[in-house]
């Protein structure tokens, strides 16, 4: 089997999770704050000019003279919050929240120079299942990461970004199983390298595209 190679933490945003629920409080606590007054210079709220809703709050956590919280409002509603989390100047964490105050997803730099390109997504039982990735940091998804208990499953990759699916590999205890690749743009996989202990690995393909893989054939030797 092939060891995981996607470099990005998964784990980082599910151990964040509880931070989310909490930056809600703190934006409630914040609006409280800046509506009832008394000066606090931790707190910076902006109003629309033209019909007074609040619009961001800009929140400095250790009051060192720079915000490094800005949540994004509709009057008392969230739409967004971003968070600068090393306070180096640039945003690590965007979080993005529906009309009933639930965090739809949580996005984040994986190169932690402040460009949002991944974002991971919650089940039901609130632990990642889904991870979104922007390969070419463009904003376009092309890579998408499924998770079961934190654990990568599965993923499937637009590699030549033409909208089509052409990569899908599967995994099972942090190694990859499987990968296919549609080599033939017909949008379906058309080889298969199968990966097993002690370095084994199966190639196979599909010639005629009805799903049915079959050994490739042995490649001639290169000449000397």
């Amino acid at each position: 089997m092939v060891k995981q190679h996607n470099n990005f933490d998964a784990t980082r945003p599910f151990q964040a999770r509880d931070g989310t629920a909490l930056g809600l409080i703190l934006v409630f606590t914040l609006i409280t704050a800046a509506c009832g007054g008394g000066g606090n210079k931790q707190i910076q709220p902006v109003y629309d000019p033209k019909t007074g809703k609040l619009q961001l709050l800009k929140y400095d956590s250790n009051n060192d003279g720079k915000p490094d919280t800005f949540s994004y409002m509709d009057g008392s509603r969230v739409l967004r919050i971003e968070i600068d989390q090393d306070e180096d100047g640039k945003i690590d964490r965007w979080e993005y929240y529906d009309d009933t105050q639930k965090v739809i997803k949580v996005g984040f730099s994986r190169a932690n120079d402040g460009k949002e390109d991944a974002w991971s997504f919650t089940g039901p039982d609130g632990a990642i299942n889904r991870i979104d990735y922007s390969t070419r940091r463009d904003g376009k998804v092309t890579r998408t990461e499924h998770y079961d208990k934190s654990a990568l499953i599965s993923a499937e990759e637009d590699t030549d970004e033409d909208g089509t699916i052409d990569k899908w590999e599967t995994y099972e205890n942090g190694y990859m199983t499987s990968v296919a690749y549609d080599t033939l743009h017909r949008g379906t996989p058309d080889r298969r390298f199968i990966y097993g202990a002690n370095g084994f690995v199966r190639a196979e393909f599909d010639p005629d595209g009805t799903g049915r893989f079959v050994p490739a054939p042995p490649q001639p030797a290169p000449q000397q």
